[in-house]
């Protein structure tokens, strides 16, 4: 809250996009929602925007919450401040994801086709995502 420059009343029972930043690629939220409705962990680079609209980097490791019976009943999230190094390097790939799910005309043609361009980067490295990530 006192990052993000909201007052508690602001944000209580708000969905989580009140502080997406708009240069965040929603391709990474698919990767993170596919991986968590899966029943896996995910540690991510987000960047969030602050009501003022000034915006700040975390490194969130989101994982499922499951009931007695193993059932996904909603999900936890931790955040990191994540090294300037991994930001620097991160912003770059956005930068592209965003570039190219701006060219598709409707929102899930855009998120696919930058999905499939981050998939396609992780190829050429011959790394898996989470490999990518702690490779900061």
């Amino acid at each position: 809250m006192r990052i993000a420059g909201y007052e508690e009343e602001e944000i209580i029972g708000k969905p989580h996009n009140i502080i997406r930043h708009p240069d965040m690629p929603k391709s990474v939220f698919k990767l993170l929602w596919d991986r968590i409705k899966e029943g896996h962990e995910i540690f991510a680079y987000v960047i969030n925007m602050s009501k003022n609209g000034d915006h700040y980097w975390v490194l969130a490791h989101v994982t499922p919450t499951f009931d007695e019976s193993s059932k996904i009943t909603g999900f936890h999230s931790n955040h990191r401040v994540p090294r300037r190094e991994a930001i620097e390097f991160i912003s770059g790939i956005y930068k592209k994801l965003s570039e190219e799910e701006a060219r598709h005309d409707t929102p899930k043609k855009a998120t696919e086709a930058a999905f499939q361009m981050l998939n396609n980067i992780l190829k050429d490295k011959g790394i898996t995502y989470d490999e990518f990530i702690f490779s900061f």
